[in-house]
């Protein structure tokens, strides 16, 4: 069974909805004219407001940063400006001491000037310090600041370097001056080593004569002898050193004994020992080393004390040119030879023409043979006066090992303050030899060496 529907007619249907709607825009327009605003409209009210809030906090925060930030660079440039000053005052300060020497009247009256000047200006930044009176242009302050205190920086380095300057011509003067003085010290020396190596120094010796011979004579010979012995070594070493020489193993091959040495300056004795052991071999002996001389039976004395006043006041190198086949002139030749080995003249020189020269029965000219010549002269002199005496005078030295005597021995070393006192100090090698004339009796040179193995007692032994 179908029921039969009635169909709404659209007219009775509209007229309802459009009355709600009506009423709707009434509330609402209601709402708005009273204020009261629909749910989202309060949301975006409370927002605006915290906004608002956030930018006003936002703004005194900058304000508080820019204030800070004046405040630093107000006080950057109190401090800039202090700086500035200090390194003024000490520019100016540099300035007074330098106008002091040599005395500028005008230029300590501008640095002390300039000093008090500075010191009131440090005196008003302090007092704005205090009264909080800052510079309304830091920056600008700032750089005025640094470009002063640069300009007082360069005028003290300027300052500086010409005061280095006068201290340096200052110093270059006394350099010139004492540069003299050594000169004149070294001319000083000459002139007394050549009166000490020359025959000059014995000069007190030209009115001597044999009748009148003490053995002080003798000594006074010696001395002088063992004077330029010591200056030939002094030359020789420093030839040994500016060749290379290995010092320690010629000295050991010189003593041919291993020697403990208190200092390293005392290996020089060894070399003197070497020395006085070439030069005076067969001094004993009248011909003394020259093996073909032939000497009259008679007036031997006059002989030798002749020989001894024709050489004494002359200079070694002009007697060795006038008289080269000489008796002393074959001395000079026959030692030379001898105690300078030829590779030891080929290592100083670099060739052997100075021996070559004397094997050709010439001398040479070089200091090093005048340094040589005028120490066999002093030897030569001296076997002349030994020979001179009667009874004759004789050598004698001591071996190693010989328990030192002061009777008959003098130590070189014996003021080293290194050197520890013995019960029984001993002979390392004897350096100069030591002399009888008589009954006087003249002390060999020794070197005294670290205890060590048995004593020997001490024997007199001729030279041979």
């Amino acid at each position: 069974m179908f029921l039969q529907m009635e169909s709404v007619k659209p007219s009775a249907v509209t007229p309802s909805k459009s009355k709600l709607a009506r009423t709707f825009a009434k509330v609402l327009h209601v709402r708005a004219v009273t204020g009261i605003a629909p749910v989202d409209g309060l949301k975006n009210v409370k927002v605006d407001a915290d906004l608002n809030n956030e930018a006003n906090m936002c703004k005194s925060a900058i304000n508080k940063e820019d204030e800070v930030l004046q405040k630093r660079k107000a006080t950057e440039a109190l401090l800039a400006n202090i700086f500035a000053s200090i390194s003024t005052v000490k520019a100016s300060y540099a300035q007074l001491q330098y106008a002091q020497s040599p005395y500028d009247p005008d230029g300590i009256q501008a640095a002390d000037q300039l000093i008090v000047s500075e010191f009131k200006t440090l005196s008003e930044l302090k007092q704005c310090y205090f009264k909080k009176q800052f510079d309304p242009s830091p920056d600008r302050a700032i750089l005025a600041a640094k470009s002063k205190e640069l300009q007082s920086v360069n005028r003290t380095f300027e300052i500086t370097a010409k005061k280095l300057e006068s201290q340096a011509r200052l110093k270059e003067s006394e350099i010139i001056y004492l540069r003299e003085k050594l000169e004149e010290a070294n001319v000083q020396n000459r002139s007394i080593e050549k009166r000490l190596s020359q025959s000059g120094s014995l000069s007190v010796l030209d009115n001597l004569h044999m009748s009148g011979l003490r053995p002080s004579h003798f000594v006074t010979v010696l001395r002088h002898a063992v004077r330029s012995i010591r200056s030939f070594v002094k030359l020789l070493v420093n030839e040994m050193r500016s060749a290379g020489w290995d010092i320690d193993a010629s000295v050991n091959a010189i003593i041919e004994q291993n020697v403990v040495y208190w200092k390293e300056d005392h290996k020089c004795f060894a070399i003197e020992s070497f020395v006085c052991r070439e030069m005076f071999d067969s001094f004993n002996f009248p011909n003394f080393s020259l093996p073909n001389e032939s000497l009259p039976d008679r007036n031997k004395r006059q002989l030798f004390f002749g020989r001894f006043n024709e050489l004494k006041s002359v200079k070694a190198k002009e007697f060795l040119a006038e008289k080269p086949r000489s008796p002393f002139a074959k001395f000079c030749r026959i030692k030379y030879l001898r105690l300078v080995h030829p590779k030891m003249e080929a290592s100083f020189f670099g060739n052997l023409n100075q021996r070559n020269l004397l094997n050709a029965g010439e001398f040479p000219d070089t200091n090093f043979f005048t340094s040589f010549a005028e120490m066999a002269k002093r030897v030569w002199l001296l076997h002349c006066l030994a020979f001179s005496f009667e009874p004759q005078a004789s050598i004698f030295q001591v071996g190693k090992g010989c328990r030192f005597s002061d009777v008959y021995m003098e130590s070189v070393n014996e003021n080293d303050e290194e050197m520890p006192v013995e019960s029984e100090p001993q002979v390392a090698f004897t350096v100069v030899p030591g002399f009888r004339i008589g009954k006087t009796l003249i002390q060999c040179q020794v070197y005294l060496s670290q205890h060590q193995g048995k004593v020997k007692n001490f024997t007199s032994t001729r030279r041979r």
